[in-house]
C-alpha cells in the first residue's frame, strides 16, 4: 500500500524539477524590481470562489484565528463554526481515530464523516473507514477555512451530504521564511512545529513537520479504575512537502506529498491503536480566459486496534491491519460562454478500497481463536453542471449532478486457528445512477444587507467500515450490514448577512434538512448493536453568527440551535433524538490585541446534553468550557505562548454506555514559544 504514493512522490518531483528549475535559471538579476503588470502571481489556491458561495449558509476562519487555538488542534479551531460537531466530544489526542467522524447541522452520525472535508482540493476521509485524520491536519500550515453548510452538486458534491470544509494552505506572504513552535504541559505533555516556505524563481515550496507526544491524561472517571486502567497516551507525527511553480503566465502546477503515523493509548495498558498514511497529488490550474481545474491524487493507510477485556484486562481481539488505498481526481472548466453567466462544468471520480485483518483471541490463554478478513470497494463517477446568473443585485444559481455509485467485490470470512471455515460472505457487485440538484438565489437588498435562499439535495455512499466491519466497546458489540444503500438528503434554507456598521456582522440561516436511509447503529439487545437504513433523520434549526472588531478589541461568537428526530413509524426509534446530537451548541470568543505583537484572547464553549445510544437511555450531561490564549513578543520574532484548556475543569463526559464513563480533556495549561508568524 505504500508503494504507490512513493512512485507517485518520485513523479511528482521530478514533474517538478523542471518548471522551478527553469524559472530559477530564467530570473532575471533585476527580477526583484520587474513592474507589477509583468509579475506572474502564484498563489497555490484553486480558482476563485465561484459567484454563490454566498448563496449558501457559509463560515471562513482566517488564519489568525487557526493558529490561535488554545489546544493546537485543527478540530478546536473548527467548533469556532455554528453546526460544526464531531462523532464525540473527545478531540484526537484522546479517542479512537475511527471515532473521528465529523458532520454539521446535527444530522446525526455513527462515526462515519457526513461532511466532505478537502485540503487544497483534495478529499482526506479515510478510504475504509470515513473518519478524518485529525491529527495529520498541521493548524500552522493553513492560510483559511471555508465551512459551507447544507449539501450541494457542485465539485466533489458526493459526500458532502451536511456541508463541505474547504481548506486551504497558507501563502508564502501569509508565513514567515520560517515558522516554528514548541509547547509544554502542566502532564510534561509537548509539541514541537516547523513550516518552512522558500521562494523559488516565481514559485515556492514550503516543508512541514510536527510532533505531539504526551502520556495522556485518565478518561476514565477516579471511581471507576482499576489497576490495569491506562492514561489516553499519544504519540503523533506528520511531515509534508508543498511545491507551487507557474508553468507560464496563465496556469500554476501544485503538487504536495504528505505522511503521518498516530499511536494512542484508551482506557486500558494494551490497549492500543495506530493509524498511518501517505499521501501525494498534483493539481494543475488556469487562471486565463478559459479558467480550468485538474486534479489527481492516490492514498494509502493503514489502521491497527488492540481491544482490551474489562473484566480480564487482557486481549480479546487484535485488529492487526486495515491496509486501503484511496485514489482520484477532478476536472473543472469555466468557459466564457455567456455573458453575466459563470459556468462550472466537470466530473468527478473517487475509488476507495480496503480490507480488514484481524484475529480474536482467548482472554484466558491469549491463544488465536478466529480468524476475520473483510472489504471491498466502492467507487462514484460524478458529472456535474453549474451556472451563477448575475442580473444586478440578483444572483441565481442552478447546478445538476449526476453520480454512478458503485459496491464491489464485498466479502467477509472467518475462519478458526485451523483454518476452517466458520463464517463466510460474498456480497452482491451492486451500482446505481443518482441524480442530485441545487437552487438558490442571493438578493442585495442594501449595500449592508444581503437575503439569501437556497434547496439541495445531496448523497453519501456507505463506507467499507459500516459494510463489512463489526466492532466491540465494551459492554457492545456493533455488526456491520452488507446491504446498507447510500444516503440520500433533501434540503432548504433561509438568510441574511447584515452589516450595520463596519465593525459589524450578523449572519443567521433558518435551515430544514432531511436524510433518507440514515446510517445508524442501532440497537437490537441491551449489548448488540447493528448498522442499518433509518427511514430518515429530520433537522430543522438555526445557525447564527457574529462578528465585531472594536479597536483592537474583537468578539466572535456563533451557535447552532437543532429540533433533530428520527423518522421510523412503528418502530421504538420513531420520533427519538438522534445518538450523539446535542440539541444547542455555542460559543463567544473575546480578543484583545492591545499592541503590535500581543493577542489575549479568551473562549466560552457550550454543548447541550445528548444521547450516547439511539433509544434515549444513557445520557451525556451538558458540558460548558473556557479556553484561553495569549501570546507576547519576547525578542524579534521570537514571542512566548501561553495556552489553556478548560480552565474550571469541568467534567466533560465523552460516552456512557450503561454507566461506564469516558471524560474528555481536564484542565490543561500549555507554556511555550514561537518564531515567526
Amino acid at each position: 500500500m505504500t508503494l504507490m504514493p512513493r512512485l507517485a512522490a518520485s513523479s511528482l518531483a521530478v514533474m517538478l524539477a523542471a518548471p522551478l528549475a527553469a524559472q530559477e535559471a530564467d530570473l532575471p538579476a533585476d527580477a526583484e524590481e520587474a513592474s507589477p503588470a509583468e509579475a506572474i502571481i502564484v498563489t497555490g489556491r484553486g480558482l476563485e470562489p465561484a459567484l454563490s458561495t454566498g448563496i449558501y449558509a457559509t463560515s471562513i476562519l482566517e488564519r489568525e484565528v487557526i493558529i490561535a487555538s488554545p489546544s493546537g488542534r485543527i478540530e478546536d479551531v473548527l467548533r469556532n463554526v455554528a453546526g460544526f460537531q464531531q462523532f464525540r466530544r473527545s478531540d484526537s489526542r484522546s479517542s479512537n481515530p475511527t471515532a473521528q467522524g465529523v458532520t454539521l447541522r446535527a444530522l446525526g452520525g455513527n462515526a462515519t464523516s457526513r461532511a466532505l472535508v478537502l485540503l487544497d482540493g483534495v478529499p482526506i476521509a479515510d478510504p475504509f473507514f470515513g473518519h478524518i485524520p485529525l491529527s495529520a491536519i498541521a493548524p500552522e500550515t493553513l492560510g483559511m477555512i471555508r465551512v459551507t453548510r447544507g449539501g450541494g452538486s457542485g465539485p466533489f458534491g458526493a459526500g458532502a451530504l451536511a456541508g463541505t470544509i474547504d481548506m486551504e494552505s497558507a501563502e508564502p506572504g501569509q508565513t514567515a521564511g520560517f515558522l516554528g513552535s514548541a509547547a509544554i504541559n502542566n502532564r510534561a505533555e509537548t509539541e514541537a512545529s516547523g513550516v518552512l516556505t522558500q521562494r523559488l524563481g516565481r514559485g515556492f515550496a514550503v516543508a512541514s513537520g510536527r510532533w505531539d507526544r504526551g502520556q495522556g491524561f485518565f478518561t476514565t472517571p477516579a471511581d471507576q479504575r482499576v489497576p490495569a486502567t491506562a492514561r489516553a497516551a499519544f504519540n503523533s507525527w506528520n511531515a509534508a512537502l508543498r511545491a507551487v511553480a507557474p508553468l507560464n503566465d496563465e496556469v500554476e502546477v501544485q503538487a504536495r506529498v504528505a505522511a503521518f503515523r498516530d499511536d494512542r493509548t484508551l482506557r486500558f495498558a494494551g490497549a492500543d491503536s495506530f493509524s498511518n498514511g501517505e499521501e501525494a497529488s498534483i493539481r494543475f490550474v488556469g487562471r486565463g480566459a478559459l479558467q480550468f481545474d485538474a486534479l489527481a491524487y492516490v492514498q494509502a493507510r493503514d489502521f491497527g486496534n488492540v481491544v482490551i477485556s474489562s473484566t480480564r484486562f487482557t486481549p480479546t481481539l487484535d485488529q492487526r491491519r486495515t491496509p486501503s488505498t484511496g485514489i482520484g481526481g477532478k476536472f473543472e472548466l469555466r468557459p466564457p460562454l455567456l455573458e453575466g453567466h459563470d459556468i462550472r462544468i466537470g466530473v468527478d471520480y473517487r475509488q476507495a478500497d480496503g480490507e480488514l485483518q484481524e484475529e480474536a483471541l482467548n482472554a484466558v490463554t491469549g491463544a488465536i481463536t478466529e480468524r476475520r478478513r473483510a472489504g471491498g470497494a466502492t467507487s462514484n463517477l460524478g458529472i456535474f453542471l453549474e451556472d451563477d446568473w448575475q442580473i444586478g443585485p440578483l444572483i441565481i444559481n442552478g447546478g445538476l449532478r449526476a453520480d454512478r455509485t458503485s459496491i464491489t467485490d464485498g466479502f467477509f470470512t472467518a475462519v478458526n486457528a485451523a483454518g476452517a471455515p466458520l463464517r463466510s460472505l460474498a456480497a452482491p457487485d451492486r451500482s446505481d445512477w443518482a441524480v442530485n440538484w441545487r437552487t438558490g438565489a442571493l438578493f442585495y437588498a442594501t449595500r449592508r444587507l444581503d437575503l439569501r435562499a437556497a434547496a439541495y439535495t445531496g448523497l453519501r455512499l456507505p463506507t467499507l467500515n459500516e459494510l463489512y466491519r463489526p466492532f466491540a466497546v465494551f459492554p457492545v458489540t456493533t455488526e456491520a450490514n452488507a446491504s446498507l444503500v447510500n444516503e440520500r438528503l433533501r434540503g432548504y434554507e433561509i438568510g441574511l448577512d447584515w452589516q450595520p456598521v463596519n465593525a459589524l456582522v450578523f449572519s443567521v440561516t433558518a435551515f430544514d434538512n432531511k436524510v433518507k436511509n440514515a446510517i445508524a447503529n442501532v440497537t437490537i439487545t441491551p449489548t448488540l448493536r447493528r448498522r442499518a437504513n433509518l427511514p430518515a433523520i429530520d433537522a430543522r434549526g438555526i445557525e447564527a453568527s457574529l462578528g465585531a472588531k472594536l479597536g483592537r478589541v474583537s468578539i466572535d461568537g456563533s451557535l447552532a440551535w437543532t429540533d433533530a428526530e428520527v423518522a421510523a413509524p412503528g418502530t421504538a426509534l420513531d420520533g427519538n433524538r438522534p445518538a450523539q446530537t446535542p440539541k444547542f451548541a455555542g460559543t463567544l470568543t473575546l480578543a484583545w490585541r492591545p499592541v503590535d505583537g500581543w493577542q489575549l484572547a479568551g473562549t466560552l464553549r457550550h454543548v447541550a446534553a445528548q444521547f450516547e445510544d439511539d433509544l434515549e437511555t444513557d445520557i451525556l450531561a451538558p458540558a460548558t468550557t473556557i479556553d484561553a490564549f495569549i501570546a507576547a513578543p519576547l525578542w524579534g520574532k521570537l514571542s512566548l505562548v501561553l495556552r489553556a484548556e478548560n480552565l474550571t475543569d469541568e467534567a466533560i463526559i465523552t460516552r456512557n454506555q450503561g454507566g461506564s464513563i469516558d471524560l474528555g480533556v481536564p484542565r490543561t495549561v500549555w507554556a511555550g514559544v514561537r518564531y515567526g508568524f
